[in-house]
């Protein structure tokens, strides 16, 4: 956890730049939620007739259930509330939530903000899943509500390498003079190769990153709202986050990538249409002009179709390569851009 990854980038130690792509590029990957074309007249015909058939079966056991006092006549007709009815729901008919990981504290600084950790059994992964958490000065002492930043390293990073970018330093110093709201960051550990942050053969890594933003919301008093959500990543997890974000249109608001790449990603921006051009979004995608592993011509291209598809996006090339110097060179910036957007989507929240 000292070194920011088994992969040395160019520039490091006087590694070698890898051969462009990179075996962990994907050439075009598939979407995760294909839409299903419509069900067929006889389909939706039997379809009515088995619920029809159903309905009746559930009648009948509630009247029984009414005669035996088990039931109240609230409880058959359904005047429950409805948080209390998907509350309900989800006891009975759903799976179980995930047991709540405990945080850990790792460190504080003079600053007053803290950086926590957390161990659990990841469903996703079906094997151990960690994030650490940066909390905000003042934190213990108020009953504030934060948006998040999700934070997705690349390929062979440890979560801790956005801690030794500085993210930490530059969060207090940008909430300390007002530049950006108070915001919770949560960095997730993936795996030990190149999964992309993506749900492909037997790694769920795209439902991991999914289930710890729920653990997130249930965990922490969080605003658990699409607009308080941002997610960024760099290289891999710059693809990740973009990915992430196109895969689950009503969970970000906000996405970056840094050094990243947006392979395969058209169709998914193409079927999101709809759907960002009546919430919104909001991205910046910059590349490295030295970069030899993510091509950094992609980005004007990629936020262009942001924008035609009704999203708030800007994309830069910057001096640099595919290296932790030009990750730290723009950290300043990346924040700053995330932590506005995140306060806008919290004005509009409450407007």
């Amino acid at each position: 956890m000292d070194t920011m990854g088994d992969w040395t980038w160019p520039g490091q130690g006087g590694a070698a730049a890898e051969v462009l792509p990179p075996p962990w590029v994907p050439a075009f990957p598939p979407r995760r939620e294909p839409v299903a074309p419509p069900s067929a007249p006889a389909a939706g015909r039997t379809r009515s007739l088995i619920i029809g058939a159903l309905l009746s079966c559930l009648a009948a056991v509630c009247l029984a259930l009414a005669a035996q006092g088990k039931l109240n006549l609230e409880q058959i007709v359904g005047l429950s509330s409805p948080s209390e009815v998907a509350r309900s729901a989800r006891v009975t008919h759903g799976p179980a939530p995930t047991p709540l990981p405990t945080l850990t504290a790792v460190s504080s600084d003079a600053a007053g903000s803290a950086i926590d950790t957390a161990q659990y059994h990841s469903v996703a992964l079906r094997h151990t899943g960690s994030f650490f958490v940066y909390l905000p000065a003042g934190y213990a002492a108020t009953n504030q509500h934060y948006p998040v930043l999700y934070l997705l390293h690349g390929n062979s990073q440890p979560a801790t390498a956005f801690l030794q970018l500085g993210l930490q330093e530059e969060l207090d110093r940008l909430t300390a003079a007002h530049t950006i709201p108070p915001l919770i960051a949560v960095m997730i550990q993936g795996g030990p190769g190149a999964n992309n942050w993506r749900n492909i053969g037997s790694m769920h890594y795209e439902s991991y990153v999914l289930e710890v933003q729920e653990l997130i919301d249930r965990m922490l008093p969080t605003i658990a709202a699409r607009d308080a959500r941002a997610i960024a990543g760099d290289s891999m997890g710059g693809y990740g986050a973009m990915n992430v974000a196109l895969g689950n249109p009503f969970r970000f608001g906000v996405v970056e990538s840094w050094l990243g790449f947006f392979n395969g990603l058209d169709d998914e921006l193409r079927a999101d249409r709809p759907i960002i051009s009546q919430l919104g979004l909001r991205a910046f995608i910059y590349g490295g002009a030295s970069d030899k592993i993510a091509d950094p011509s992609e980005n004007a291209p990629f936020a262009a179709a942001l924008r035609a598809a009704g999203a708030h996006a800007t994309s830069a090339v910057y001096p640099g390569d595919h290296s932790v110097e030009t990750l730290q060179a723009h950290l300043t910036s990346m924040l700053r851009f995330a932590g506005h957007a995140l306060a806008k989507g919290q004005s509009r929240g409450a407007a």
